[in-house]
């Protein structure tokens, strides 16, 4: 259903999809990230549009990813558990199975579930300001299969274990000598730079622009993963690492690692 806070414009063939939670860096809560991936799913689903950008409102931040303080409503039975992950990894792939190409603008703060938007879309501009890191560790998260795929493509084993196992978080020009970010522009011209590649994209064919994105995708193939791989990543829910961290987030001190 139609969400306040993530808003469809049309420029053209362009769609624009905002993330409008300034307050909040832009972080999404449930409600947000559902509505995301079905303004997604509409784009793919309109063949009018040549190209789909993503920004987040304001000049702070793309997003800080997850909503961490509406964790207590959202998470914590094996319901609430079942579907948020379900709703989150929708959202997630809705980017990456778009059919036309996707352009994020990541001005600012690219954080966590915001830094995996991005890395899901095809293309992303960024500038000096630029902060891109996934803070998992931070929370004793785990990172769906899917979700560390176009990571790794991007960016290599080494780097993607930068950032989720250090815990690195990457400035906009280390993002792009790493290969994170497409493109790197001064700050205040990120959200144009978008714009303008969107416009270049959508002069091209758009059948031959959504082939080719569908078939660089298949040429990856499936993922080398069992039914049990897959199933781990839901692990993380129910440890007593992840309950100490969200309380610690949310009292704004240094969690007590246990290891269980």
């Amino acid at each position: 259903m139609p969400h306040p806070m993530i808003r469809t414009e049309r420029e053209g063939e362009i769609a624009l999809v905002i993330i409008d939670r300034p307050a909040k860096r832009n972080a999404l809560d449930l409600p947000m990230w559902i509505a995301l991936a079905e303004a997604m799913e509409a784009a793919s689903a309109d063949d009018t549009l040549r190209c789909v950008v993503i920004r987040g409102a304001g000049e702070v931040a793309f997003s800080a990813g997850a909503d961490i303080g509406a964790f207590g409503g959202e998470r914590g039975t094996p319901e609430r558990e079942a579907v948020y992950g379900r709703e989150l990894t929708r959202s997630f792939q809705s980017i990456r199975r778009c059919v036309h190409p996707v352009v994020a603008a990541c001005r600012g703060w690219t954080m966590g579930g915001g830094c995996g938007i991005a890395t899901m879309a095809d293309f992303r501009i960024g500038g000096p300001a630029t902060r891109m890191g996934i803070p998992a560790r931070n929370l004793s998260i785990f990172y769906h299969p899917g979700e560390l795929d176009p990571i790794l493509q991007s960016v290599g084993y080494w780097v993607a274990c930068e950032m989720l196992i250090e815990g690195r978080v990457l400035t906009g020009e280390e993002a792009f000598q790493k290969g994170l970010l497409t493109r790197l522009v001064p700050d205040e011209e990120v959200q144009a730079e978008a714009m303008a590649m969107a416009h270049r994209i959508a002069q091209g064919a758009p059948l031959s622009n959504r082939y080719h994105k569908s078939m660089l995708q298949k040429l990856r193939g499936p993922l080398p993963l069992n039914e049990g791989d897959l199933a781990a990543v839901n692990g993380f829910a129910y440890t007593e690492d992840f309950h100490e961290a969200t309380r610690a987030f949310l009292e704004k001190r240094k969690p007590a690692w246990k290891g269980r």
